[in-house]
């Protein structure tokens, strides 16, 4: 039995209001709750609850994806919004998690603004996390509080097992360096395929240099994966080096976070990739489209998840 609010009440801020209604949707109560969000005109964030969250299980969904600072603070002052409002439980539901790449002190005097942010979120009032893809899994340390760490991999690799059907031999799943073995390798259990990794060495920020590729793309077809496609540098480059060096035939690419910063667009426009399939946990403009682009949604995942914490049930076994 739930001993932790009388019902559920899904909320967003500005970042994620489609994936928010998908999973309402999903779930019995079917509509996003009354709120407001905007902002004053000094730029400071304005929050309104239009609607009673006493006694309930209240859920905010919003990444803290570009313009990440604004949606942050979205999320802060909606948290504390409904603590001050006797939510009987909150939960920020992070499909994207920004800040996730400054996990630790690569040099002398740096912050590690991931911990910050996930103060943050505690402090503000949040009695848990929900979040999807972290960049680095230990970042659910830096949280006080319990966090649900879900994962993308399995509805890239559905849609991939549709494509590849039989073929399994045709394909290589590619990881784009050394840092995404682990999981290029875990997807490539899910599809039944082989694998190779692109080796490389990066000169400075959002420059990398192809240097070597290890296993056998050939006459394959390519799938490369990785958790995020930001500037597309890295992506643009193991994909051209496993064509021209590589001798692959096709490029296919998967990630769960389409950042898309900077001249990612050109550079996969341009791109030998043929298609790129990315999870909607950050909404890509309509300006940023491409016929590249295929979009699958996570709302269903999430919304399963919801359901299981609010029934206190296990999270895990939604992928079993």
């Amino acid at each position: 039995m739930n001993f932790h609010g009388k019902n559920i009440k899904i909320f967003t801020c500005n970042a994620s209001r489609a994936v928010a209604q998908q999973i309402a949707s999903a779930l019995d109560n079917g509509s996003v709750g009354k709120s407001e969000v905007t902002s004053f005109s000094d730029g400071e964030i304005a929050v309104s609850l239009h609607e009673s969250v006493r006694g309930s299980e209240c859920f905010i969904v919003q990444s803290t994806c570009a313009p990440v600072n604004d949606n942050i603070m979205e999320l802060l002052i909606m948290i504390d919004a409904m603590k001050r409002a006797s939510a009987a439980r909150i939960t920020a539901v992070i499909p994207y998690f920004g800040y996730a790449r400054q996990d630790r002190k690569a040099k002398a005097r740096d912050p590690i603004s991931a911990k910050l942010v996930a103060d943050l979120i505690t402090t503000a009032g949040a009695d848990r996390v929900l979040t999807m893809d972290l960049h680095a899994a230990q970042i659910q340390g830096f949280f006080n509080i319990p966090v649900d760490h879900l994962v993308g991999a399995p509805i890239l690799a559905n849609f991939f097992k549709k494509k590849i059907g039989n073929d399994t031999d045709e394909y290589v799943v590619v990881s784009p360096d050394l840092g995404s073995v682990t999981r290029a390798r875990n997807f490539a259990t899910r599809l039944g395929c082989p694998i190779a990794i692109i080796d490389k060495r990066r000169q400075r920020a959002n420059v990398s240099e192809v240097m070597n590729i290890i296993g056998e793309v050939k006459g394959k077809k390519v799938i490369l994966v990785d958790d995020m496609i930001d500037t597309a540098g890295t992506l643009c480059n193991a994909a051209q080096a496993v064509v021209e060096i590589g001798g692959a035939t096709e490029v296919y690419a998967g990630a769960t976070h389409a950042v898309l910063s900077g001249p990612a667009i050109d550079r996969i426009k341009n791109s030998v990739i043929k298609e790129v399939i990315l999870l909607d946990t950050i909404t890509v403009p309509q300006e940023k489209m491409l016929d590249k682009f295929t979009i699958l949604p996570v709302a269903p995942v999430f919304a399963e998840a919801i359901e299981r914490i609010y029934e206190d049930k296990p999270v895990s076994s939604i992928y079993v």
